[in-house]
């Protein structure tokens, strides 16, 4: 009989157990679980920038006097060495006329100085002059010998300065301002430009970039740059140098660029976008912004462990993109984060997580 009861009951002892291990199941939550993703590049938002010349400088007068003539205009290319204009120069060229007046003085004095000199230096031998008048006429010679030196060096100064009469370009490059017509006066000292030079077979781009971005900034990096007045081009360009600071007033780092423009397609002084480009950020992670839980510890997410249990992190948030959020610390790209957790999740509760769902 007993056997027999056992028998019988058999059915309903298999269901409680089977109701028991549904209950424990049920009493587990199941959860969705993410890696966290490598951090996005530094790019898609298009900054401002400023297209600068590669090398540019203002062309001015070193001579006083009257411009004679140009020979290049706006827009010219030049090579260095190369005239650009003369300018007359009539005061100079008599100062330079009377030193070299001045010299040949110096010298017929300076002559007659040695013959003396030597003269009296046999005298005062047998005493038919004395030592005094030897004297002097000796340091007469050193001192018409100094005249002749400076009026050497003033000749050679004026002729230096005459040769500023020929105006020539520094580098290779492109005449890009020519502020001076034929009998304009020209000032050595304090006058306007003549022309300014500028090469621009490379330019320099300048931008700022906002400090959250700044830590991806690196030389070499390559980026977009954009000019709205050629819509169907995409130019390269490349980081050649920082600032290495953040400025006070922007919180921006100054970061500059070089791009290549052989073929002469970009204008310098454009207003121009540039979209940096360049490798994930592979220290920063980013997670689905469902991921995250506010409470008054700060930011955090849940990780499930190898045991099953849930561990609460605090983590440090960087820039929001909306579907996804910046991780700065807190989390490794090996965690399991739970995905829209519930505000009641604990540390240490014991969690299941959901099989992928299968694709059909």
């Amino acid at each position: 009989m007993v056997v027999l009861a056992a028998v019988a009951d058999w059915p309903r002892w298999q269901h409680r157990q089977a109701l028991a291990a549904e209950t424990r199941d049920l009493s587990v939550p199941t959860v969705t679980v993410v890696s966290p993703a490598p951090g996005k590049a530094a790019t898609g938002l298009p900054l401002p920038a400023e297209i600068k010349p590669w090398i540019e400088a203002p062309i001015y007068a070193r001579a006083s006097g009257y411009l004679k003539r140009w020979l290049v205009d706006l827009g010219a290319r030049v090579e260095p060495g190369q005239l650009l204009a003369e300018i007359e120069t009539p005061e100079l060229n008599q100062q330079l006329e009377k030193s070299r007046h001045d010299l040949a003085y110096a010298e017929a004095a300076l002559a007659l100085a040695k013959i003396t000199a030597a003269r009296y230096a046999d005298l005062v031998k047998s005493a038919s002059v004395s030592e005094q008048e030897n004297a002097e006429k000796q340091a007469d010679l050193a001192l018409k010998t100094a005249s002749v030196a400076a009026a050497r060096a003033e000749v050679r100064r004026l002729e230096e300065l005459q040769s500023f009469n020929r105006v020539t370009a520094p580098f290779a490059g492109t005449i890009t301002l020519r502020n001076v017509d034929v009998g304009d006066l020209i000032a050595a000292t304090g006058g306007k430009e003549l022309f300014r030079l500028a090469q621009t077979d490379k330019l320099r781009v300048f931008v700022r970039v906002p400090q959250s971005l700044s830590p991806s900034i690196v030389p070499g990096q390559t980026a977009e740059l954009l000019i709205a007045e050629r819509p169907d081009r995409v130019f390269t360009a490349q980081v050649v140098r920082t600032a290495g600071a953040i400025s006070a007033d922007s919180r921006t780092l100054l970061t500059e660029l070089e791009v290549d423009n052989t073929r002469g397609e970009i204008l310098a002084g454009s207003f121009a976008q540039v979209r940096l480009t360049g490798a994930p950020l592979a220290k920063i992670l980013t997670v689905p912004g469902n991921a995250l839980l506010f409470r008054a510890e700060g930011p955090q997410v849940g990780v499930v462990q190898p045991d099953g249990k849930v561990a609460l992190r605090s983590v440090k948030l960087g820039r929001d993109f909306g579907a996804t959020v910046e991780i700065l610390s807190g989390v490794t790209g090996a965690d399991r984060v739970i995905l829209n957790p519930s505000d009641s999740l604990a540390n240490g509760a014991t969690v299941r997580v959901a099989e992928p769902a299968k694709s059909k």
